[in-house]
């Protein structure tokens, strides 16, 4: 980037709990993407973070997404449900704000060091770990440096958190936050809008929307040469978490059941996989219950390139979102629309999510909750895929859903500070 003819190199300190070698949260691709991008503008840029001893699930493979230019930091922490408990107990104050909490006092230590031997621009902040916060804060007041903080979705909401002590600390960060930083960046539009309300006070220019979106640089890693199809079913792919409460699947459960009820071919037809889940223990009795375990497959998980190898080669791409999430865009809906497959959308028309993904113009929709219009979407999806009724969108158009796009917007933030 350059200014008046002359390049303007920044010092970035990105504060992040999620960062490869890390597999199980697909949040890290956010922060991947944004400090590959500032690397690749010249910036100097350290990631400060967490011990890979923190992370439940790692792949050592994944460390080879980190770009050479980025210096990692990393801090001693443990996972307070893993490494502190005893018979799977631990004091409530022990996962405060998060369960990760262990890494605050060295994640300041450790960025008050960094910030001595290269004073940053800015610092930035990243959530869902709200401990990454509270680090970002404490650095701010020590040494003035300004702040970022990427909350993506809404930290404080009105069911969540239910703790009445960490609905205090959140609600303590998030004033923290909107009185200090000089920008404080959501994903979806509806989250700015929820912020706006609840701190009027706040200059207009603070609130910032940088969509998720798909990263093109892991997706030039995938092998998108079709394979062979030995399988003559459908193929209907769920890659990712599936949280009981936020993309709860019950109701898609019983939407299988229904139609395997009335098609008895149906899995014959049909083949779900759903992806590292996360909660294959809870799932399996109730696929076995249902007796759909011929339709539906509980699978392990890959490493990021693998799994979007599967993308590609699905034949349609499975979305949940709860109505109580209508503020929040997960990335995966952005990776979809970049693989060029037909989405079955399980979310509130309502919402954000639903309001990406009808762009898709490939998406069959029904909400989460209501096994009957899930039945009619995937009969719908089936007799499209069928008689090739979609239409996928330009690639001009898919690009503007790159995090490389969302990334430049991002450095143009930092450049105004």
């Amino acid at each position: 980037m350059r200014e008046q003819g002359k390049f303007v190199k920044k010092h970035i300190l990105y504060i992040a709990f999620h960062f490869p070698p890390i597999q199980i949260s697909s949040g890290v691709h956010r922060t991947l993407a944004f400090t590959r991008y500032f690397a690749e503008q010249g910036d100097d840029v350290a990631v400060l973070t967490v011990s890979t001893k923190a992370y439940k699930q790692s792949d050592d493979k994944n460390l080879s997404l980190i770009p050479s230019a980025i210096k990692v930091i990393r801090c001693f922490a443990r996972d307070t449900a893993f490494h502190f408990s005893f018979k799977n107990k631990y004091f409530s104050w022990m996962a405060l704000p998060d369960r990760w909490q262990s890494w605050i006092l060295g994640g300041v230590f450790r960025g008050l060091l960094q910030i001595r031997k290269q004073r940053p621009d800015v610092l930035i902040s990243t959530y869902p770990i709200a401990s990454a916060h509270f680090i970002a804060y404490f650095l701010y007041k020590l040494t003035g440096v300004p702040w970022i903080a990427d909350f993506r979705d809404p930290m404080l909401q009105d069911d969540y958190p239910s703790n009445p002590r960490l609905r205090k600390l959140f609600s303590w960060i998030e004033k923290k936050a909107a009185k200090h930083c000089k920008h404080i960046i959501f994903t979806s539009p509806g989250a700015l809008q929820l912020y706006k309300q609840r701190y009027p006070e706040v200059a207009e220019n603070v609130w910032q929307v940088l969509p998720n979106g798909y990263d093109e640089t892991l997706f030039a890693m995938a092998n998108n040469v079709q394979p062979v199809k030995t399988d003559t079913r459908v193929k209907l792919l769920h890659s990712g978490t599936i949280y009981p409460s936020e993309r709860d699947p019950v109701p898609f459960f019983n939407a299988i059941a229904t139609l395997k009820k009335h098609h008895s071919q149906l899995s014959k037809k049909l083949h779900v996989v759903l992806r590292n889940t996360g909660h294959d223990a809870l799932f399996k009795p109730m696929l076995q219950q249902l007796a759909i375990e011929d339709v539906i497959t509980l699978a392990p998980a890959l490493n990021y390139v693998e799994a979007l190898e599967e993308m590609l080669s699905a034949d349609a791409l499975l979305l949940m979102q709860a109505s109580n999430c209508n503020y929040q865009t997960p990335a995966k809906a952005y990776e979809y629309i970049r693989a060029k497959k037909p989405i079955l959308a399980l979310t509130d028309a309502a919402g954000d999510t639903a309001h990406l993904i009808m762009q898709s113009r490939v998406a069959e929709l029904a909400a989460l909750d209501d096994t009957t219009k899930i039945s009619i979407a995937i009969s719908n999806l089936l007799d499209n895929l069928k008689n090739s009724q979609y239409r996928y969108l330009s690639n001009e158009k898919i690009i503007t859903f790159s995090r490389t796009h969302q990334a430049e917007r991002f450095r143009q933030l930092i450049l105004q500070l």
